[in-house]
């Protein structure tokens, strides 16, 4: 028979003790025992057990009731110790991951709900028994008792309720002493991780998070930038192509708190009448061609938002001198138009040009330069912070996986050590491409060094594979082939998920004109749901 009790007491030295003699002599077992200090009180809880007849409450009241300084005695349903444990249970069984853990000599201490539907195991059967009790795809988690550890391992577990693929992480579990008394596995699920990436990647919302990198230039620039965002100053963003400039000015944007959008144009990409028509807009019949009800330019579009010139650079002299009274003035006046309309937008702009030089040469207004160069930030390029290629690496292969629904696949040591080597002019952007072209040449889930194949080494410069011209010409083009119908697979993907070619082009990471570009090369259009969206 089990009695579960509470007994309230003057706190003193050697309650404890005297309740254990007593229980003792009353041929109990004492099964727990808690004290909790409260104040003044001592209340300890008790769980006994009594192997023979079954004894009355009344009973118990008056042999407990002898002890020194007992304030209440009560019977209870459920000790502190099984509430906890209760309520431990209820949030373990409620999490998506699997959760299984060992004592120091290998039995199963613990083992949650989702452990359980993939192992096809019940609770109670497989508690206590040692961990190769089950059916497991393998049993790193002893090798964890001596202090190994081990973060994301694919593992796959095939039994008779099903196939399942998931992501391992072991841990040793240490007292307080720094002494290993068990280990716990936790395991998460290839598909949920898919899902959860395919979320985070198809939102097109950038913030400092996503921007990856641990090297101390690229996390100075970053807590640089995160501190001015909520400026209204000017931010000028300095650095080569492929470095990320644009992913930084989205992700100051949306730090901003501001409530408008943000408008990116590369100035480089439109002549001077068309890029004037897109920044400023035009008023109606202003030129041939033009909409009768005039178009709004993208400040007024941006609002109390963002502007982003990217390669402002690039833009022509006379565009430069307008984009100074913008700033001055804080004033818009469309093409053709009299009057001029108020603007709030934030200017974010960028560059891969020393605009010093560009000022002495004549090519840029020196005070121009002035009123954009109030917070200037430099993104390193690639081949300066060769240490976060791992990193990039891994990020890529995992949006890659999430976006085309296909298994994890991870890079071989020399396949790394060959990415660290090179040079990167391409930076970022390069490296993005390397990636996923070794990805779909790679049949196997592990990226070997030969399907690591640099720009050098596709146009012909050193040692060439095949030159792109050669494509329709030589018999061995599948490796161009292979490139082409890959990079025609993620536009078509892009295309299908948004509702227009620019919400495609920013979501791939390239400008508007970049994906027109591509997908006239693929022979790719949109169909267009009209009650949704246009291009």
């Amino acid at each position: 028979m089990i009695y579960k009790l509470k007994l309230i007491f003057k706190d003193r030295i050697g309650i404890v003790a005297d309740i254990s003699a007593l229980i003792a002599d009353q041929a109990f077992n004492i099964v727990t025992m808690e004290v909790i200090r409260e104040e003044d009180c001592a209340h300890v809880y008790l769980e006994l057990e009594n192997q023979g007849e079954v004894i009355q409450r009344q009973v118990l009241f008056e042999v407990l009731g002898n002890i020194a300084d007992l304030i209440e005695i009560r019977f209870i349903d459920t000790l502190p110790q099984e509430e906890r444990e209760n309520r431990f249970r209820v949030v373990l069984d409620n999490i998506s991951d699997g959760v299984l853990s060992i004592d120091h000599q290998g039995n199963i201490t613990t083992i949650n709900q989702m452990a359980r539907l993939a192992t096809n195991s019940q609770d109670q059967a497989v508690l206590g028994k040692n961990l190769k009790t089950l059916q497991l795809p393998d049993y790193s988690l002893l090798e964890c008792l001596t202090g190994e550890r081990y973060s994301n391992v694919k593992k796959n577990l095939i039994t008779a309720t099903g196939r399942y693929e998931y992501l391992a992480t072991g841990r040793p579990i240490r007292d307080s002493a720094g002494r290993i008394i068990g280990a716990v596995e936790i395991a998460k699920g290839a598909r949920e991780i898919k899902a959860l990436a395919r979320s985070i990647t198809d939102s097109g919302r950038i913030n400092f998070s996503d921007i990856v990198g641990q090297n101390p230039a690229l996390v100075e620039a970053i807590v640089f930038a995160q501190k001015i965002a909520g400026t209204d100053a000017i931010i000028s963003l300095h650095g080569a192509s492929g470095t990320g400039k644009e992913c930084f000015a989205r992700a100051i944007h949306n730090a901003s708190g501001r409530r408008g959008v943000f408008v990116p144009i590369n100035c480089a990409a439109l002549p001077e009448n068309l890029l004037e028509s897109e920044l400023f807009g035009y008023a109606g019949g202003s030129f041939t061609g033009s909409r009768r009800q005039g178009r709004a330019g993208l400040f007024e579009t941006a609002k109390d938002g963002t502007v982003f010139l990217d390669e402002i650079a690039e833009m022509p002299w006379n565009s430069q001198a307008k984009i100074l009274r913008v700033i001055q003035e804080k004033r818009v006046r469309r093409i053709g138009d009299t009057k001029e309309l108020p603007v709030n937008a934030r200017i974010v702009t960028a560059t891969n040009r020393r605009l010093e030089q560009l000022i002495d040469q004549k090519r840029f207004r020196q005070d121009l330069y002035y009123r954009i160069n109030v917070l200037p930030i430099h993104l390193p390029p690639l081949a300066e912070r060769t240490d976060d290629i791992p990193l990039l690496v891994e990020h890529f292969l995992f949006r890659l996986a999430s976006k085309l629904d296909k298994a994890f696949q991870s890079i071989s040591t020399p396949a790394l050590e060959k990415l660290k080597r090179h040079h990167w002019p391409g930076n970022v952007r390069e490296l993005k491409n390397v990636v996923e072209r070794a990805a779909i040449l790679s049949e196997s889930e592990r990226i070997e060094v030969d399907s690591i194949l640099l720009s050098h080494e596709i146009t012909g410069k050193k040692n060439s594979v095949l030159k792109p011209q050669q494509a329709n010409t030589v018999g061995g083009n599948k490796l161009v082939l292979q490139v082409a119908e890959f990079e025609k697979r993620i536009i078509r993907t892009a295309l299908k998920e948004t509702t227009s070619i620019r919400s495609a082009a920013r979501n791939l990471g390239i400008s508007h004109t970049a994906l027109l570009n591509k997908m006239k090369k693929h022979k790719l259009k949109m169909e267009i749901n009209r009650t949704t969206g246009n291009k």
